[in-house]
């Protein structure tokens, strides 16, 4: 799987308003967005070590760095993926697995012991990771909004609404206490392949906006 290239913005509700009619004009909606407006639930289970790796490699801006999620949409427990993201110099790829239901809730409560039979490299992988002290850390919620575009293979998503679990790793609870994280910020999140294609990239200009290296699972730790 070869690495893409990944911009973000902290963005505030003017510019997402201004973004969407334009984005709606030339753009198609992801398909996995199933309200009215084309939104969909997001909630991601996110791993770091006891010396919190991940979160320190990410505010430290090392260039080379990586993090592992359960992710699932819509509280919908039948698409269910173990993912592992990847960035290297402002690149980015993305692996997955697939999981079910009980695997998912498995590796939440801390049982890993079944990986090392699992038959899926990424799945032993996340297994070696965790005997070097890897677990579930928190939840981080959102709403997403998403537009694809075919050439050069672009995805612009728009996420609002960022809440942290407050140490909750319980997945599948939808009672799983959660607050807004600080300053309610609006995530545009920008990804193609080789080219962006000029006609995206004058749709997405915002004055006065730079490119931001937001992490929303850095952001969602503020409370530990």
């Amino acid at each position: 799987m070869k690495f893409r290239h990944e911009c973000k913005h902290e963005i505030n509700f003017s510019d997402m308003t201004a973004l969407t009619q334009r984005l709606n004009a030339v753009m198609k909606r992801d398909e996995n967005g199933t309200e009215a407006e084309g939104k969909y639930f997001v909630r991601s289970l996110y791993f770091d070590d006891l010396s919190d790796k991940a979160l320190r490699e990410k505010t430290d801006g090392i260039s080379v760095r990586e993090k592992f999620r359960i992710r699932f949409y819509n509280n919908d427990s039948s698409f269910i993926r173990l993912e592992k993201k990847s960035k290297r110099s402002g690149l980015c790829r993305k692996e997955s697995e697939m999981l079910t239901k009980q695997e998912a809730q498995l590796l939440a409560q801390g049982e890993y012991g079944w990986l090392i039979n699992s038959g899926r490299p990424l799945l032993y992988e996340l297994y070696s990771k965790t005997r070097s002290g890897l677990m579930p850390k928190t939840i981080v919620d959102y709403t997403r909004e998403a537009f694809v575009y075919p050439f050069g293979n672009v995805r612009i998503t728009l996420d609002t609404c960022i809440r942290t679990g407050l140490f909750c790793t319980e997945l599948f609870d939808e009672n799983c206490p959660t607050v807004p994280i600080r300053g309610a910020p609006i995530i545009l999140e920008i990804k193609w392949d080789e080219f962006l294609p000029w006609l995206i990239r004058d749709l997405v200009q915002l004055e006065g906006r730079r490119t931001s290296s937001f992490s929303k699972y850095a952001a969602c730790r503020i409370y530990g």
